[in-house]
C-alpha cells in the first residue's frame, strides 16, 4: 500500500494491492473490493473501476469482471482533502488576457501547475488565483464541494502545457462554463509540433482513451469502452517542416492527454514529449550535425510542444460568443524559427534521408 500523487490531478491517491485466495470462487470485482475496503461504498468503487482506477494482472477490466483464485489486483482510490485544507496565497505573476466582472482569461505558462497537490503544494496557479483576487478583495467560487483547492476553475491543461485558461469569477459564471465544457461546446484549438511528415492535410482522430495499465501516468488509445472515454481530436496541418509538422488541433471532447495520446496513436508524437516518446529523434537523417540541431532544440523547448492558441465560448452574462487568441511562447516560437531555417539550408534534404 502506498499514497502518491497523480501528474493530472489534484488530490491523493491511495494505492491498494490485493492477490485473491487461490480458493476464491468467481465474484464479482465490486463485491469482492466492497469486503476488503472499509468505508468504501460500492458506487465509489465502480466508479473507480470505470475511472480506469483498478487493474487486475496489468489488464483494465470492465464492473461485471470476476475475480479468479491469484489474480493481482490494484485498486487507486482518492483521499479528499483535509477539510482544513487552504489555499496559501502567493505573488505570482499572471498573463491577463481579459477580465471582466464574471470571468478571467489568463495564458499559462509552461511548467506552471494548476493545482496545489503532493509535490507541489505551493507554487501553483489556484495559489496565484488566490493571490491576485485578495488584493481585490474577490473570492472565487469553488467548483465542487470538499474541492477548496479548485477555485474558479472549471478547466486545466497540463503543468507543460502551454496557453489560455478561462477562471469563473462568479457561482453565476462558474455553472454556465462548466455546463458548456460539459456539453463541449466551447472552441478550443491548439498548436502542436508533431513527428514525421503528416499525411493527410486534415483529418479526425477518436477512439476511447484511458489509463495505460503499464503506467498509471500514461493514457492510451483503447478499445473497449470499459476502458476509457470516448475522445474526438480534429487536426490540421499548418506548416511542413519535411521531418517534423506543425498541426492545429481542435477539441470536440477534453481528456487528459488528448491530443498527446491521439497524435502518438496516429504515429506521430509530439515533439520533445518525454511522456509519448516524442524527446528522441524519431525522423531525420543520419549525420551528427542533424543530431545536434535536434538536442539543440531539446534543450530549448524541454517539454511537450503543445499550445492552447484559442478559446472561444458564450459569455456567463452577456449571451454573446467570445473568442481570445494568445501568442506562441519564446520556446515554441523559437523551435519553429530554427526549424524553417534548417529546412531552408538543406538542399540535398532527400539525399540526407535514412
Amino acid at each position: 500500500m502506498g499514497t502518491e500523487k497523480t501528474d493530472d490531478r489534484s488530490l491523493w491517491i491511495d494505492e491498494r494491492r490485493f492477490t485473491v485466495d487461490p480458493n476464491q470462487s468467481p465474484l464479482r470485482i465490486d463485491l469482492y473490493l466492497l469486503e476488503r475496503l472499509p468505508n468504501i461504498s460500492r458506487t465509489k468503487i465502480q466508479k473507480a473501476i470505470r475511472d480506469g482506477r483498478v487493474v487486475v494482472n496489468e489488464q483494465l477490466i470492465p464492473v461485471s469482471y470476476k475475480v479468479k483464485p491469484q489474480d493481482d489486483i490494484i485498486v487507486e482510490l482518492e483521499k479528499p482533502l483535509d477539510p482544513d485544507y487552504k489555499v496559501i496565497p502567493e505573488p505570482i505573476e499572471l498573463n491577463v488576457v481579459h477580465e471582466d466582472d464574471d470571468i478571467l482569461i489568463i495564458n499559462k505558462p509552461a511548467g506552471l501547475v494548476v493545482h496545489p497537490g503532493i509535490g507541489h503544494s505551493s507554487g501553483t496557479l489556484v495559489n496565484a488565483l488566490a493571490y491576485y483576487f485578495q488584493q481585490k478583495g474577490h473570492e472565487l467560487p469553488i467548483k465542487e464541494c470538499n474541492q477548496p483547492d479548485r477555485p474558479g476553475l472549471v478547466h486545466r491543461i497540463d503543468k507543460w502545457t502551454s496557453g489560455l485558461m478561462v477562471i469563473a469569477k462568479t457561482e453565476r459564471a462558474m455553472e454556465h462554463l462548466s455546463r458548456q465544457f460539459s456539453e463541449h461546446s466551447l472552441e478550443r484549438t491548439y498548436y502542436a509540433l508533431v513527428w514525421g511528415d503528416v499525411e493527410q492535410d486534415e483529418g479526425t482522430i477518436s477512439g476511447y482513451i484511458g489509463r495505460n495499465p503499464k503506467n498509471r501516468t500514461e493514457r492510451m488509445v483503447v478499445e473497449e469502452e470499459y476502458q476509457g472515454k470516448w475522445a474526438v481530436t480534429h487536426y490540421k496541418v499548418l506548416k511542413r517542416f519535411y521531418y517534423v509538422t506543425l498541426v492545429q488541433c481542435n477539441l470536440e471532447t477534453g481528456r487528459t492527454h488528448q491530443i498527446r495520446v491521439h497524435m502518438k496513436s496516429i504515429g506521430h508524437p509530439l515533439f520533445s514529449d518525454y511522456k509519448y516518446g516524442g524527446n528522441r529523434i524519431l525522423k531525420g537523417t543520419i549525420f551528427t550535425r542533424y543530431k545536434q540541431f535536434v538536442e539543440n532544440c531539446f534543450k530549448i523547448m524541454p517539454r511537450q510542444a503543445l499550445h492552447a492558441k484559442t478559446l472561444g465560448f458564450v459569455h456567463p452574462a452577456t449571451g454573446q460568443w467570445i473568442q481570445f487568441e494568445s501568442e506562441l511562447p519564446e520556446d515554441f516560437a523559437t523551435v519553429l524559427d530554427k526549424w524553417q531555417k534548417y529546412l531552408a539550408h538543406r538542399k540535398d534534404i532527400l539525399n540526407d534521408e535514412e
